[in-house]
């Protein structure tokens, strides 16, 4: 893998976007921005292999320092929003870490039958079902009844996907676009949102970030949402400061 990454720098589409967040929101020189460039792309190449590893079945271990507060949550009556992000290997703590409460996440086609099939079977064992994205707009209702059940609902917080209506937030320094969903469903609901990353430190051994943002107390409802969106994307800053070369974000975050 780490022979053909240069290839594959020199003729994939994203190779710019991720040299320029070096370049310009990490700050790296020409030459240290290129070399994260590769770093990224082989953390990236790792991370895949993982998700391999254990759908087929090895154990990686995961260290979970502030689990008290996933704990805490899951002890409470309500719901409550788990916001992902495309840092480190989210998919890996559904594999490895059970809930006592349904984790409902949200997931995006593509793959085979029996692939999501295998999958379905795997998370079942971790108390996890998924969600796949509809055309038709049900996955949000799917996910709404979850959280009025108690439930958790789990959704990426950094991606645009189907509908584009978007929360402007600072990051990096500048503007950038964030799905209004998870944060509108989070005030419609008034429920906490907790912020999760497995980041990957050891060939076998993840280490899971967890950060709660309350729900907010005062101000409108678009505030409210502004609010949520503001406190994300400033943790999601700090961990992809601590992992700039696990944030796989393939495109110009910023336009």
């Amino acid at each position: 893998m780490a022979l053909v990454i240069p290839f594959y720098m020199l003729f994939k589409p994203g190779f710019k976007a991720s040299y320029r967040f070096f370049r310009k929101r990490m700050g790296y020189g020409k030459f240290k921005s290129f070399r994260h460039v590769y770093l990224n792309e082989y953390e990236f190449g790792k991370v895949v292999l993982d998700r391999f590893a254990a759908f087929a079945g090895r154990q990686f271990g995961m260290d979970v320092p502030r689990m008290d507060l996933f704990e805490d949550l899951c002890r409470r009556e309500e719901g409550f929003i788990q916001l992902s992000s495309h840092v480190g290997n989210y998919e890996m703590v559904g594999y490895t870490l059970v809930s006592p409460k349904r984790l409902n996440a949200l997931v995006y086609g593509g793959e085979t039958a029996t692939m999501m099939e295998n999958r379905a079977n795997l998370f079942g064992k971790t108390n996890v079902r998924m969600v796949p994205v509809s055309e038709d707009l049900s996955h949000i209702f799917i996910l709404n009844n979850a959280l009025a059940d108690g439930e958790i609902a789990s959704l990426p917080g950094d991606r645009l996907f189907g509908s584009q209506k978007a929360v402007e937030s600072l990051f990096f320094g500048e503007k950038a676009k964030f799905p209004a969903g998870p944060f509108i469903l989070a005030v419609q609901r008034h429920v906490p949102v907790l912020t999760v990353f497995a980041m990957k430190e050891k060939r076998r051994n993840y280490r899971v970030l967890l950060h709660v943002i309350p729900a907010p107390e005062h101000g409108s409802r678009q505030e409210q949402v502004q609010m949520l969106c503001d406190a994300y994307a400033a943790r999601l800053e700090e961990v992809v400061r601590l992992y700039p070369d696990q944030w796989y974000n393939f495109y110009d975050f910023w336009k």
